[in-house]
């Protein structure tokens, strides 16, 4: 496990539907001091085809920034770097390919987060680096998304994230550069059509301050604050509305000549700022700070989190025991099992590398689907793990997850395998095979301690061993064993016991 006292560095990179962003931190004192910070233009969500894949041309440009990235990573832990892909990677028809090539050059694991996962995170990076105000409305317009988050504190209450930003309005409205009325007026309908659907459910919770993140808030302040009209350092809807007049009084996005506006955020502007328009009419906000504070944050505060004692993982493990009535003595008995033979497996030479951190999530929660059917509980617990929102978790640990919980009882079935096989290799069946021997040791939910068991492994055979006479006098357990024994062969796995 990463000394993060010791090693001091952190890392996350952020790879955004606009831009990807890189931060590198040192912990000090309990917090972060920022030591670097890199950004760049991407724009994948500019890049799709007419198959809903990203083509080869953004490909190699958000390689290249990868490999930029990278090397400002020397001296970073791999244990201290984390990397979220957003939107554009949540509906790429072709986004696994890519990954592929990115974790390659990065050397580390790259996680496609949800977009409540990044309301969270975005919170989080705005709530550690903002003076609190009591509870806030959050907004991040990305390139394909807005997140909306109202919390208190460092507390998320609503979380939400809408198929709307910068870069897709821009592609739909705005493709050819001309900014009509027409098609702002459109911008903007679409934009209130998205946020009506949460608007009374926001309004209801209420606020008592709005702050805006990332780039487009960003650029719309700037502006405004360069034309006079962002009273106090914050965007209005009188300044939004002067705004419009006056990018309507421009024919072309690149013929803007606002100060400080770059020229590879001219194109994005209107889009940006038909959408800010949307939500201050449909949520009725009259005014909007800026937080330095956003995604590529969060992602640093959730990793300083996971090597304290705030990992919120565990918090949402624990809130889907309760909400689908696991009993939690019986997962405890799993999870402890599951851990000590995971300790013996790894300690043998050559043997595959354990998802350690998941086998024991999967086995807190190999039972939620208890909570739905006692028939196939075991599929249930699949599906809720799969599709359910589990904030900390991207979406290939909950499919990796959902896979453990599915295949962790009976018969495996050929999908099951192959499905374990490509989201882990090896590594990953094997996981599932400790998984299944732990909850059948505890088929019979005796509450009497299991003995040490001992296992040996050799090129695809597992012997487990226990102390003399122990399963004869455990004959259903041998029973269990010995038809475990039947269904592990479909994994390429010898039981042998003793």
């Amino acid at each position: 496990m990463l000394d993060i006292e010791n090693s001091g560095l952190l890392a996350a990179i952020d790879l955004g539907s606009n831009s990807f962003h890189m931060v590198v931190a040192r912990r000090d004192h309990g917090g972060l001091q920022l030591i670097d910070s890199l950004s760049e233009k991407v724009q994948l969500a500019a890049g799709f085809d007419e198959r809903g894949r990203l083509n080869d041309l953004v490909q190699e440009r958000a390689l290249a920034c990868l490999g930029r990235f990278a090397q400002h990573l020397r001296g970073v832990d791999p244990e201290g770097l984390r990397v979220v892909g957003t939107n554009a990677l949540r509906i790429a028809r072709n986004a696994s390919a890519f990954l592929k090539r990115a974790e390659r050059l990065l050397g580390c694991p790259i996680e496609v987060i949800s977009g409540r996962e990044e309301a969270r995170l975005i919170y989080l990076g705005v709530s550690h680096t903002q003076v609190d105000r009591g509870r806030q409305l959050v907004v991040d317009i990305g390139g394909g998304s807005t997140e909306f988050i109202v919390g208190e504190h460092f507390e998320p209450l609503l979380m939400e994230s809408l198929h709307m930003g910068c870069v897709s309005y821009q592609r739909r409205f705005f493709a050819d550069g001309f900014m009509s009325e027409a098609a702002m007026e459109a911008a903007i309908l679409a934009a209130r059509q998205e946020v009506m659907l949460i608007a009374q459910e926001y309004c209801q919770m209420g606020w008592d301050a709005a702050l805006g993140s990332s780039g487009t808030i960003k650029a719309l302040l700037a502006v405004l604050e360069a034309m006079g009209l962002a009273p106090d350092g914050a965007i209005t809807m009188e300044g939004l509305q002067a705004l419009r007049e006056k990018i309507q009084s421009y024919r072309h996005a690149m013929d803007m000549d606002f100060p400080g506006l770059k020229d590879d955020r001219k194109p994005l502007l209107a889009s940006g700022l038909c959408i800010a328009l949307g939500l201050f009419q449909e949520l009725g906000v009259e005014r909007m700070g800026y937080s330095e504070g956003a995604l590529r944050e969060g992602v640093l505060f959730d990793l300083l989190g996971r090597w304290g004692h705030e990992d919120i993982r565990v918090r949402t493990v624990q809130a889907m025991q309760g909400r689908y009535h696991v009993d939690v003595e019986q997962a405890a008995r799993v999870r402890d099992t599951a851990q000590m033979l995971a300790r013996e497996f790894v300690m043998q030479a050559d043997c595959p590398e354990l998802d350690q951190e998941l086998l024991l999530q999967a086995a807190e929660l190999h039972e939620i689907g208890l909570g739905i059917a006692h028939s196939g509980f075991h599929k249930h617990g699949a599906y809720l793990l799969r599709y359910s929102d589990m904030p900390g978790f991207s979406r290939s640990a909950q499919e990796r997850l959902s896979i453990l919980v599915g295949a962790h009882r009976r018969k495996i079935r050929e999908e099951q395998k192959h499905a374990l096989s490509d989201l882990g290799g090896l590594g990953l069946v094997y996981t599932c095979v400790v998984l299944r021997l732990a909850v059948l040791l505890h088929h019979s939910r005796h509450r009497e301690p299991l003995p040490r068991c001992q296992i040996a492994w050799t090129e695809g055979v597992l012997a487990l061993r226990f102390p003399r006479g122990w399963l004869e006098r455990k004959p259903l357990t041998l029973m269990d064993l010995q038809q475990e024994a039947g269904y592990l062969l479909a994994l390429g796995v010898t039981l042998e016991l003793g």
